[in-house]
């Protein structure tokens, strides 16, 4: 047998590969998690904007996981943003949503390039320095689905002037960035996307945003009155009738880019429901470890009625989660088929986090719908969580004519 010399010592083991960007920012969740969730009541209470949250947030690097390698990013997949989104649902939802459409926004330009590099640069920049958020500005009052954009564009020489109201614009008070969908004034008028600063002169932040939940998320209205955007800043302007480059390429990829973008929207926000569902159940635990009615000598754990109704409520979200994750690992390598599901996947993952919170509220009786608890606020963020979704209406038809398109085929 061997042995070491006196003198000598074994040598110390080699260190192990140093862990990714990915890795590093995902380490930092729990202590973020507990920070959102210590501020949670208060901005919901008062319906004030997490700017600590999100500071948070950003400090872990989590603000950027999904700036692609390319740029000097993480290079953050779906599966690792689904994973991130349903963490911080569990600490405040509004920091949860308000991350979510940032993490989008970077994910979009790692795969199409869409910003100008100017631009997409100065965003980084302002990425280093701080929580720069970004958010697309769609939705608009009274607007249906299908319709061009009310708010319109007009040219004034090298720039475009930009006037119109958006609404539901989740994190307005606070967006570096906003993209603005708008029509041009054009005889035949063409649709894009404008890059517009949140700081911009003759943009104006609504404060109209008063909803049962999500109240920290400052989904207010935007109102832009001739809001100046440089030519270079406006993104997708076709000439009228033509493609354009980038319809052509997304044409030929085995997943057309629009509904790539879809698919990261539908299992980015599904993550957040499931996320603050899981807290709600993190919660009935503990009142059921704790809860001893006076006609009982053990807490109401201990009853099979309870087990049996939090196994349901176990049940339900491994479902949803299993869903979700697994989606999105496939969307990541691609496969047209789990990209063309999650519109449904986000209809049921949502479904089942709300019936799990229901539940929950139900099984406590008087202390779940307490303000002196965080149930009820639970209850109200996965409800209104439903303002990220498409009406279920217009889902089931889809998931409905898909299927008959497919019987068709055999």
């Amino acid at each position: 047998m061997s042995t070491v010399a006196a003198d000598q010592s074994p040598a110390a083991p080699s260190p192990g590969p140093a862990p990714s960007a990915v890795e590093a920012a995902l380490a930092g969740l729990p202590r973020v998690v507990d920070l959102l969730a210590a501020r949670a009541e208060e901005h919901d209470r008062d319906a004030t904007f997490p700017y600590q949250g999100i500071e948070a947030v950003h400090e872990a690097g989590l603000l950027t996981l999904t700036v692609g390698a390319r740029y000097g990013g993480p290079g953050g997949t779906l599966a690792d943003t689904v994973q991130v989104l349903a963490q911080l649902g569990r600490g405040d939802a509004s920091v949860a949503v308000v991350t979510a459409f940032t993490l989008l926004q970077h994910a979009e330009q790692a795969r199409t390039s869409g910003w100008p590099t100017a631009g997409y640069r100065r965003l980084l920049t302002e990425s280093r320095r701080g929580p720069a958020l970004v958010n697309t500005l769609r939705a608009e009052p009274g607007s249906r689905e299908g319709e061009p954009p009310a708010t319109v564009a007009r040219r004034d020489g090298e720039a475009w002037l930009l006037t119109g109201r958006k609404t539901y614009c989740t994190g307005a008070e606070a967006l570096a960035w906003m993209a603005v969908t708008a029509r041009t004034d054009e005889p035949v008028p063409r649709t894009g996307t404008f890059l517009v600063r949140g700081e911009s002169e003759g943009l104006e932040v609504d404060p109209t945003w008063d909803q049962l939940g999500l109240r920290a998320s400052a989904s207010h209205d935007v109102v832009l009155d001739k809001v100046r955007v440089p030519a270079e800043l406006a993104l997708g302007l076709n000439p009228p009738g033509g493609s354009g480059k980038g319809a052509a390429a997304s044409a030929a990829a085995a997943v057309p880019a629009a509904e790539l973008a879809r698919a990261w929207h539908d299992l980015a926000l599904s993550a957040v429901a499931v996320g603050v569902a899981r807290s709600a159940q993190d919660w009935l635990v503990r009142f059921l470890h704790q809860r001893t009615p006076a006609n009982l000598t053990e807490p109401l754990g201990s009853l099979p009625r309870y087990r049996s109704a939090l196994g349901e409520i176990e049940a339900q979200l491994i479902g949803a989660e299993e869903l979700v994750h697994g989606l999105a690992a496939r969307v990541d390598r691609a496969e047209p088929e789990a990209v063309a599901r999650t519109g449904p996947a986000h209809l049921l993952a949502t479904r089942a986090a709300t019936a799990a919170v229901q539940q929950a509220v139900s099984l406590t009786g008087n202390p779940g719908l307490s303000r002196r608890h965080p149930l009820e606020r639970y209850l109200r963020d996965v409800l209104s969580s439903r303002v990220h979704l498409a009406p279920d209406e217009a889902v089931l038809e889809a998931a409905g004519r898909a299927a008959l398109e497919r019987g068709a085929r055999h």
